[in-house]
């Protein structure tokens, strides 16, 4: 088992090529003993997630984007489970409300931020407005933007603006003290085949499956282009992006709460608060009045 991954195998450091990053990892052990490792995983990342509750100076952003069944929503129950609950808050972002669209698109993104102390996990992102807008570029449109009159409007220069403003979004919130981390879940196209079969062959999970879906990977090419741009643009010293090979989800998974670990442990001022030093010293007296009962 390769417990001690190099997590920056997974981070973004240059320009990639998706069609050269594998969508599969070897960690060299069984579903079994990956899930036993995972459990230890995330029983340290629930430690230093009280600590940080306690300490109250960082919170901890984790975005997660994939394409349909990539795992989203499977990734976030297993990675986060061992966390109390009080110190992390789920959103997923659906298509915009009514008043959603009459603010900027960052703003329901920016209410949704975890205070600090807290992790904050996004099950979709503010990234959905430089893909999903970008492949149906007439979704920009219900934003009633001034400048925006037709699709012939949402051009490169606006693309070019709409990165700039997220770059400037996530450098301000990293700036007063959000951690950020970024992860692509990055399926294969055959895979994503297999599971939209599962859907439909499993009734338990015939819930799951839109004729949308299938719409949508007619597209897949265009998806990969965006995806690909968004992470070459986007991926900063100060809030990441880490490629997952997302075609296993346990390893995907372990991978996740693997980077997560190793990033936030070294952060060591993050410790629980020191006691008060008249408190520390009469500590024996607060335990003998409770005994003394």
């Amino acid at each position: 088992m390769k417990k001690n991954i190099d997590i920056n195998d997974f981070k973004v450091t240059q320009n990639i090529s998706l069609k050269n990053v594998s969508t599969t990892y070897d960690l060299g052990a069984d579903k079994d003993k990956i899930e036993d490792e995972m459990e230890e995983v995330c029983e340290d990342l629930a430690d230093i997630q009280n600590a940080m509750y306690a300490h109250g100076k960082y919170a901890v952003l984790i975005c997660i984007q994939g394409m349909d069944t990539a795992g989203k929503d499977s990734m976030i129950r297993e990675v986060f489970k061992e966390l109390n609950a009080r110190g992390v808050v789920v959103h997923s972002f659906k298509v915009p409300t009514e008043l959603e669209l009459k603010h900027d698109y960052l703003w329901r993104h920016y209410i949704a931020l975890p205070a600090r102390g807290k992790f904050g996990v996004f099950n979709r992102t503010h990234y959905e407005n430089v893909l999903v807008t970008r492949v149906h570029p007439n979704y920009i449109l219900n934003e009633n933007l001034p400048d925006v009159h037709s699709v012939e409007d949402v051009n490169e220069a606006f693309w070019d603006k709409r990165f700039e403003q997220i770059n400037n979004f996530e450098k301000h919130i990293a700036d007063n003290g959000t951690i950020i981390f970024k992860f692509f879940l990055h399926l294969s196209k055959e895979e994503q085949k297999n599971r939209l079969l599962r859907r439909l062959e499993k009734q338990e999970k015939n819930w799951k499956f839109s004729p949308g879906d299938l719409k949508e990977r007619k597209l897949w090419d265009n998806y990969q282009e965006c995806y690909e741009d968004a992470i070459n643009r986007t991926s900063k010293a100060h809030a990441p992006w880490y490629t997952i090979p997302a075609d296993d989800k346990p390893t995907a998974r372990y991978i996740v709460a693997k980077i997560l670990y190793n990033t936030l442990k070294q952060y060591d001022d993050i410790k629980e608060p020191e006691l008060d030093d008249d408190v520390k010293e009469n500590l024996h007296i607060y335990k003998q009045q409770l005994e003394n009962e």
